[in-house]
């Protein structure tokens, strides 16, 4: 008889792509980092294991890209966009949202005094689903449903994503 094959997990711990995804960000942010191999191997000191095809995918998903330095070589870099786009970052900066509220037409955020851009442009590249755009004045912010959403759904949804509900 052979003996029984022992399941080894990908991931120490259990962890996910979401976690995996957030090491790779967090590493980035921390120090230059010039190769997906160097890159992996910090992600192996940090408990992920991955191959380089599970890698260049997470790169493509983060919107990373490499970059020219002055001095000569290049690194990878984050997309500030795409870096500030994900919904986690809805809940980052919830403090900002003071309230929402709704018509049953339209969604009014009020947000403190000079965050409505940030906030509207945070939700804009979030892409939430039912979610036409948005429009900011300097502490209000205006968000459209789409036409088969709801005001009062898209209010509720924006107020579990700021972590206001």
């Amino acid at each position: 008889m052979r003996p029984a094959l022992q399941h080894r997990p990908r991931f120490k711990g259990g962890r996910n792509t979401s976690a995996r995804r957030e090491a790779i960000r967090r590493i980035l942010r921390g120090h230059p980092v010039s190769t997906q191999e160097e890159l992996g191997r910090l992600l192996a000191l940090d408990g992920f294991e991955v191959t380089q095809a599970t890698l260049s995918r997470d790169l493509a998903k983060l919107r990373v890209r490499r970059v020219s330095l002055p001095e000569g070589g290049t690194t990878y870099e984050l997309d500030v966009d795409a870096d500030s786009a994900g919904r986690g970052t809805l809940r980052e900066i919830g403090h900002l949202v003071l309230s929402a509220e709704d018509n049953g037409y339209l969604v009014v955020l009020f947000t403190q005094p000079g965050a409505a851009s940030s906030v509207a442009r945070a939700i804009d590249l979030a892409r939430i689903p039912h979610c036409l755009g948005s429009v900011a004045g300097d502490d209000t912010v205006f968000v459209a449903p789409g036409r088969a959403s709801s005001a009062r759904g898209l209010a509720r949804k924006l107020r579990e994503l700021f972590g206001k509900g």
